[in-house]
This record gives C-alpha cells, structure tokens and sequence, in this order.
C-alpha cells in the first residue's frame, strides 16, 4: 500500500530548521529507512529475546509491515512526514487532522536524536496549529515509555484511561479556553 501524495510543502518547526533538520512527505523509497528506524524503537524491547538474529529481523519486518498498512488503511488522509538532516531520515511524524481533535498516529526517532527536543518541537507546533483552528490533540503512548509520557505532561498532555488499552495510555491535549 502506498504513500498518499502530500498535500502541502510541511515548514518544520524555526528551531528545528535551525538545527539543519526538514519535514518532507514521507515516500515508498523511504520504506527501508523506516523499517530501521522501526526496529530501533523496538531495539531494547527485544533485546531480552533470545531469539536467533533471523528471527528477530522476521519478526520486526512483520510488525512494521502489519503497522505501515494498518497507518494507511486507517489514516490514510494523514500527513506522513519524514524527519530529515540532510539526505538522512532521523525520524518520522504522522498526523491526522480532523475535525474536533487530531491524532499523533505515530512519532519515532532513531535513538540517537531523542532527548534534543525535537519531539517536543513538532508537538508544540502541532498543537499552536490544533489551537489555531480550536481543536484539541490526542495520541496514544506504551505505558512502559516513561519518557515520552513526561514529554508529553509537560506538553499539557493528560492521561485518560478511557480509550486507554492495557499496552498504551490515551493522551489528549485541549486548547486553552480564550
């Protein structure tokens, strides 16, 4: 299944063009960049496994491809960025916009690049642009990744447990009320 065409030429957040780093629409030629960026997201989950190298790489080029079509079965009127240094894909950021709130699909970075505010720079962009049109923003987070929920809590984020699983935490950010 393939990419949808963006709609619009995505402005990075002033502090992350700053920094040398773009949003570009993501492409089916960055397929493979985002398979590994997939894998080092799961890196210390499955580091326990005991499972032969083959295996492991089966299984994460199974799950990335169940969730890749899973992404654009469901959202697929999604902006599917890619977060870019040059010709190097250092993350990505999927976002739905819809009418009363829109949806984090999915904000990865490749180990390296977490922790500089990146993250938290296209998040705050996000929600100036949510504000903008009175609408809140949502996402969900592994209730195992502490670090991302403080991210997100000190974004304004708050944990509801309704629409939470047992694997992943609702988080919804409204817009302050003028």
């Amino acid at each position: 299944m393939p990419f949808p065409a963006g709609r619009s030429r995505p402005e990075p957040p002033a502090v992350l063009a700053a920094r040398g780093l773009a949003l570009r629409h993501a492409v089916d030629a960055d397929l493979p960049a985002l398979m590994r960026l997939y894998a080092d997201t799961r890196a210390d989950e499955l580091a326990a496994m005991p499972w032969p190298e083959a295996a492991r790489q089966a299984f994460l080029a199974q799950q990335f491809a169940l969730q890749h079509q899973h992404y654009l079965s469901h959202y697929g009127g999604a902006d599917f960025l890619v977060v870019v240094q040059g010709d190097a894909l250092v993350g990505r950021y999927y976002l739905w916009r819809a009418e009363r709130e829109d949806l984090v699909v999915d904000i990865s970075l490749l180990a390296g690049w977490r922790g500089q505010g990146i993250g938290g720079a296209l998040l705050a962009s996000s929600q100036g642009s949510a504000a903008a049109q009175g609408r809140g923003l949502w996402l969900h987070v592994l209730r195992w990744n502490q670090a991302a929920q403080r991210l997100y809590a000190r974004l304004g984020f708050e944990a509801e447990e309704v629409g939470s699983t047992d694997t992943h935490l609702l988080m919804r950010w409204r817009p302050p009320v003028s």
